[in-house]
This record gives structure tokens, C-alpha cells and sequence, in this order.
């Protein structure tokens, strides 16, 4: 997702506690990997693999100049051949020690074994954060946590937009007006399926 439609989204969003939610989730996340420059680790769930939210990191990174924010993917099934950016598996974690950020994107509660080794990186000194559905277990393992529950006016893809967006910037933009959700969801869709204007 581009900047301006992170804008255009968080324009829609406006009122509601998700850009603000956002943005303290996010600069907790800067804040734990930038002075510490021990790397951050992405890991999801044996069914969710948040392989879209390191892409924007990747970008963000870039594009902010804080090569802390790129994170190493850490996947729960590793194939043969895999180039090296998508064959790291979950033994990774059990390196993660002080100055480690490990920051898990988990929709359902994680099976697998993923809960012991994040619990095992923070008895090690990592800092875990994490974009949850709701589920205790992992919001009681986290340092920080930004919960999408079901029912919510976004969903965690979304969230994890808004989050990879803050992550990158380096200052906060000025707050909006308050129209009112539905009006600026219909202004936002109508922005991104008009068409390209005409030129002639």
C-alpha cells in the first residue's frame, strides 16, 4: 500500500482509535529495535505467515534510512531451495536473546510450539510484541500488543498497514476533522475505484 493510500486510510479511519493505536504500537516497535540494533524477528502462526507486513517493512526501512525496521521472516515451514530472505525457520527464535525484537502477528491463538519458543526468547532478554486477535496467552507473553478482535471496524491486515506506515516516520501528522466513519469509508472507496483522469 502507497503513502497516499495510507493516507487516504487513515483519512477514513479518522476518529476511531485505530491511527493512534497504530502509531504508539509502531513507535514502541521503533523504539525497541532502533537503540538496540539487535534485529527484528517476524514470526506468524502455522496459518497466518505475515510475509505481506515484511514486505512494507522492508520498504519503510528504506525509505526512513532505520535498517532496524527490516525484519528477518521467521517461518514455520521452510522449503528445499527457499532463497535465503524466505529459509529461516523457527530455530531462529531460540537465538533471540537481549537487544532481539520479536514482534508475532497471530490472528488465533499459535499451535506448533510457537508460544514456548516466544516465551523462551523473552526469558532470554528479546522484547516480543504483538498484533493479536484477542487471544490471553498471547497478549500476557507480549511487552506490547495492538488486539484486533473480531468485530472490529478494521480487520489485522489493515491494522498492519497502518502500523508498517508509522513505523517508517519520522513525525506525526496533524490530526483531522470528524466526519463520520461510514461517510469517509464511502469517500475512500470512491477515491480508489474511480478511474485514472483522462488526458488529453
Amino acid at each position: 500500500m502507497d503513502a497516499v493510500r495510507v493516507a487516504l486510510l487513515r483519512e477514513v479511519l479518522a476518529g476511531t482509535e485505530w491511527p493512534a493505536a497504530a502509531r504508539r504500537f509502531a513507535g514502541a516497535l521503533r523504539s525497541s529495535v532502533v537503540p538496540h540494533r539487535g534485529g527484528l524477528l517476524l514470526v506468524g502462526t502455522e496459518e497466518y505467515e505475515p510475509w505481506h507486513l515484511a514486505a512494507h517493512l522492508v520498504v519503510e526501512s528504506a525509505w526512513s534510512g532505520l535498517p532496524e525496521l527490516a525484519p528477518t521472516l521467521v517461518r514455520h515451514r521452510v522449503r528445499p531451495g527457499a532463497p535465503a530472505h524466505l529459509a529461516v525457520g523457527l530455530g531462529r527464535l531460540e537465538a533471540a536473546g537481549r537487544g532481539a525484537t520479536l514482534l508475532m502477528v497471530a490472528p488465533e491463538r499459535p499451535g506448533g510450539g510457537l508460544l514456548q519458543r516466544v516465551h523462551d526468547a523473552r526469558r532470554a532478554g528479546a522484547t516480543v510484541l504483538a498484533l493479536d486477535g484477542g487471544d490471553e496467552e498471547v497478549r500476557g507473553l507480549a511487552h506490547e500488543t495492538l488486539t484486533v478482535a473480531e468485530g472490529a471496524e478494521v480487520d489485522l491486515d489493515t491494522v498492519q498497514h497502518l502500523v508498517s506506515a508509522a513505523a517508517g516516520e519520522n513525525s506525526l501528522p496533524a490530526p483531522r476533522g470528524g466526519r463520520r466513519f461510514r461517510d469517509r469509508l464511502s469517500a475512500l472507496a470512491d477515491r480508489l475505484t474511480a478511474p485514472p483522469p483522462t488526458r488529453w
